[in-house]
């Protein structure tokens, strides 16, 4: 059963549900209730961890250096590599 009730939507919100609603052919009350119900169902799973990435060392082979980059290149490429 639904209940009826009264919701002040900020404007960039209201127009945002609007374009969406126009979008996919749903009403806005449906889109509405879809939208809340998707936010509540992520807030319900809690904060998920941040990604993160680790660091590890590049174990660069003998003979190639990171400072000289055109070397490097060199190296990797051949004499030709313009």
């Amino acid at each position: 059963m639904a209940q009826r009730t009264t919701l002040t939507l900020e404007d960039d919100v209201a127009s945002r549900l609007r374009k969406e609603a126009k979008k996919t052919g749903k009403s806005f009350k449906d889109l509405v209730n879809e939208t809340l119900r998707r936010g509540l169902q992520e807030k319900e799973k809690g904060a998920r961890e941040p990604y993160r990435v680790r660091a590890r060392p590049l174990k660069l082979r003998p003979g190639f250096d990171l400072d000289n980059i055109e070397g490097l290149i060199e190296r990797l490429e051949g004499p030709l590599h313009r």
